[in-house]
């Protein structure tokens, strides 16, 4: 059994699909989000749509964080994360504006004061004031703020998007086919509307992150981990939040590293969708399941080559070394270098990195489309080939 399952969490969420197996797959089955009909209005060119998401077990390490070095300014990232990983998953379906936010926040108000809380909410309209400079505009309508100490051990920051789209200029991977080509967007880097390097860690795969890197000193902070859970996985790695490695030659600290805010892409998916949406076949954002993550929105049986990655970004490496996962595992766990697929024609991929360029966004042809007779996934990277049958 890997660690990841060790700690009582799925890469892949295998109990969760079979839980929600019998509802309504709504009416595009492969598009990377449920999309229903307009319920709201009753419009049958127009569809509805709600996504809920979170920052995960990332405001543990934001906890720790501020603990060892009094920070709470680093609160204002997970707000970023819990905003991310709803706003790009709709980005994959085609929804670039005029989106209806609402947070959830559950805290152990014996842990989390009042000015942690401002952090998260004041930092999530901050976030969006940004994003409303690029176009997409997001309206914050609040949320609930529950102090529920007995069933959350620090806190929880999540939240909830909808809105309604026209059926016109939507992305519901249909179209995938033989032919295709995957431009991948880099997950790290410094993107001209960030403040400063971001690892690529994104909010998948925390939990490994966590246990993996940071040495056995955070096990003086019991409020941070099952208490069920086996020794032999909590806290296993060398580092302090506080260690500092060299990237792009400058020091960084491993906690700024784990808690890299998860990159938006909205600022680039406004440009590409509305400069090149009919060349656009479908969108995927590699968040749990990692590489393998475009598998279960392919409309037919297809094999998914990928084999000019991005070396692994440093942080991904640090998460290696320490854990000893092999390849296999980490790149159903992570995002391992970029975090947002567009499948195109080979004609339009060029179009599409160079708009990547101009927000500071690398970009490559990763991997390509080809016919098969069950779904297949083939990554090869430096070492070696990995095959994924479905």
């Amino acid at each position: 059994m890997s660690l990841y399952a060790q700690r009582g969490v799925s890469a892949q969420k295998e109990e969760v699909h079979a839980a929600i197996g019998k509802l309504d797959q709504g009416l595009y089955p492969d598009a990377f989000c449920k999309v229903y009909p307009d319920f709201l209005c009753g419009d049958p060119n127009w569809i509805n749509i709600m996504h809920a998401d979170g920052a995960g077990t990332k405001s543990i390490l934001a906890y720790l964080y501020w603990k060892e070095t009094g920070d709470v300014s680093v609160w204002k990232g997970i707000a970023q994360d819990a905003v991310a990983m709803n706003l790009d998953d709709l980005l994959c379906v085609g929804i670039t504006d005029n989106i209806l936010f609402s947070s959830t926040i559950d805290r152990n108000k014996l842990l989390i004061p009042g000015t942690v809380l401002e952090q998260i909410i004041n930092g999530t309209q901050e976030f969006f004031n940004q994003l409303a400079e690029y176009g997409v505009r997001i309206h914050y309508l609040g949320g609930e703020t529950a102090d529920v100490g007995d069933v959350v051990r620090t806190i929880a920051v999540n939240g909830t998007m909808s809105a309604r789209w026209p059926k016109s200029k939507l992305v519901t991977n249909e179209k995938i086919t033989e032919g295709n080509v995957i431009v991948g967007f880099a997950s790290f880097g410094q993107a001209n509307y960030e403040s400063e390097y971001n690892s690529g860690l994104g909010s998948n795969g925390l939990t490994s992150a966590r246990h993996d890197v940071l040495g056995k000193q955070y096990k003086a902070y019991p409020e941070t981990f099952e208490p069920k859970l086996n020794d032999a996985v909590v806290y296993l790695g060398k580092n302090a939040m506080t260690d500092t490695l060299a990237i792009d030659g400058k020091p960084t600290n491993v906690g700024k590293l784990l808690l890299s805010p998860t990159r938006t892409y909205a600022p680039l998916m406004k440009q590409l969708l509305d400069k090149y949406f009919d060349q656009i076949t479908g969108l995927i954002h590699c968040s749990g399941g990692g590489q393998t993550k475009c598998m279960k929105y392919l409309p037919k049986p297809l094999r998914i080559v990928k084999d000019n990655l991005f070396a692994p970004a440093p942080i991904f490496q640090l998460i290696q070394e320490n854990s000893g996962a092999d390849d296999r595992e980490m790149y159903q766990v992570f995002n391992m270098g970029h975090r947002l697929e567009v499948f195109t024609d080979a004609a339009t991929a060029p179009l599409l990195i160079a708009e990547g360029a101009k927000l500071g966004i690398d970009a490559r042809i990763v991997g390509r489309v080809e016919a098969a007779e069950k779904k297949e996934l083939i990554i090869k990277t430096a070492k070696g080939e990995l095959v994924y049958e479905y």
